[in-house]
C-alpha cells in the first residue's frame, strides 16, 4: 500500500480541478499539504477544510506563479510551516482553445507563457532548491504537447517547453535520489474548460471520437498517476513523460 505519512506535498494551482484532486489524494495517503491559489481564496479555504477533516496538516498560500517573487515566497512559507518539502507538483496553468494561429494576440501569448511556461520553470527551479533528498517533482503537462490540436498553438506551445525542463532537471538532481517526471493528461472532464457539461461541444466531440475508450479523462485518472509518481513505487522512474489519455490519437 502506498503511504505518504510524514511527507509534505506542495501543489500549485490546487484550489480546484486537477490540483485539488491531487492534493486530496496525497492527504488521503497521509501527507501534509500546501495548497496554492492565485485569487480564489473561497475555493482554497474549502479544500483546506476538506483536507483538515482527513486528519493531516494543511495550509493555503496565495501566490501568482507568473511572479518569481511569489513562487519564492510560496516555498519559504511552506518550509516555515512544515520544516521540509518532499513532493512538489507544478500544476498551475491556464487553458486557451479554439484560437487559430491567425487570431491569437500578443496579450494572450504573454499571459499563457507567463503562467504555463515561466510559472512551471520557476516552480521546478524552487523545487530543485528546496525538495528533500529522495523527493519527487512532478509537472502536469497536456496531451496537446504530444498531439498537435488545431486552435491550441499557444496553449500547447506553452505547456511543451517545461517538458524539456523535466528532462534536464532529472539529470541534474538525480544523484540526490530526486525523481522528476511529467504527467500528460488527455482533456479532463468536469474540470478546466470542460467544467460545464455543455462547454465546447465541437471540441468535446472531436476528442471523444479520438479516444478508443470513448470518454475524456477524469481528475481521479490523473490523481492515480500522481500517486504513483509521488510514492516509493516510482523511485527508479526518472525523466519520464506518462500519457494518461486512454489511447487517444490527439
Amino acid at each position: 500500500m502506498n503511504t505518504l505519512v510524514n511527507k509534505t506535498a506542495l501543489i500549485t494551482g490546487s484550489a480546484r480541478g486537477l490540483g485539488k484532486a491531487i492534493a486530496k489524494r496525497y492527504a488521503a495517503l497521509g501527507a501534509n499539504i500546501v495548497i496554492n491559489y492565485s485569487k480564489d481564496k473561497t475555493s482554497a479555504d474549502e479544500v483546506v477544510s476538506n483536507i483538515t477533516a482527513m486528519g493531516v496538516k494543511v495550509i493555503a498560500i496565495q501566490a501568482d506563479v507568473s511572479k518569481v517573487a511569489d513562487i519564492e515566497s510560496l516555498f519559504d512559507e511552506a518550509k516555515k510551516a512544515f520544516g521540509k518539502i518532499d513532493i512538489v507538483v507544478a500544476n498551475a496553468g491556464m487553458e486557451m482553445v479554439e484560437t487559430p494561429v491567425t487570431q491569437f494576440t500578443e496579450e494572450q501569448f504573454d499571459r499563457l507563457f507567463s503562467i504555463n511556461t515561466k510559472g512551471a520553470y520557476f516552480t521546478m527551479q524552487q523545487a530543485a532548491k528546496n525538495v528533500e533528498d529522495n523527493g519527487r517533482i512532478i509537472y502536469i503537462a497536456s496531451s496537446t504537447t504530444a498531439f498537435p490540436v488545431q486552435g491550441m498553438a499557444v496553449y500547447g506551445g506553452s505547456k511543451i517547453t517545461p517538458r524539456y525542463m523535466v528532462d534536464v532537471l532529472s539529470k541534474e538532481i538525480g544523484h540526490r535520489g530526486v525523481t522528476v517526471n511529467s504527467i500528460i493528461p488527455f482533456a479532463v472532464d468536469h474540470s478546466g474548460i470542460f467544467a460545464e457539461a455543455d462547454s465546447y461541444p465541437e471540441l468535446r466531440k472531436s476528442l471523444l471520437d479520438s479516444c478508443p475508450m470513448g470518454r475524456l479523462a477524469e481528475v481521479e485518472d490523473v490523481a492515480d498517476v500522481a500517486e504513483f509518481f509521488a510514492s516509493h513505487l516510482s523511485s527508479f522512474v526518472n525523466g519520464q513523460h506518462l500519457l494518461v489519455n486512454g489511447g487517444a490519437n490527439q
